[in-house]
């Protein structure tokens, strides 16, 4: 099923936590927190301002995001765990910087 967000709101994929900490201790499941970052896998075409022109988004498929603890609306879309939230949802994009993306 394919699934294209409207307005001004994003799809993201949970990136896993790390299940060692520094130190090589493992953290078991039941202690550990979801991940606030993932990578977006859709984008919505845009909020309107008030006169009903197009905002463009600046978050692109592929992007990976950092968001609040709390942020977005947890889906099951094809039997994947999902979260749907607004862009401003999103605190920043996560870039290397020795790759060529576009710095946040």
């Amino acid at each position: 099923m394919k699934f294209r967000p409207l307005h001004d709101r994003v799809v993201v994929k949970r990136i896993d936590a790390e299940e060692k900490t520094a130190g090589g201790i493992i953290i078991p499941d039941t202690a550990q927190q979801k991940p606030s970052q993932g990578e977006v896998i859709a984008v919505g075409p845009g909020g309107r301002d008030e006169n009903g022109k197009l905002i463009p988004i600046d978050i692109e498929v592929g992007d990976q995001v950092l968001f609040g603890k709390w942020s977005g609306t947890e889906v099951k879309i094809d039997g994947q765990d999902l979260l749907i939230m607004k862009e401003s949802d999103v605190m920043g994009i996560l870039t290397d910087v020795f790759s060529n993306k576009k710095a946040a």
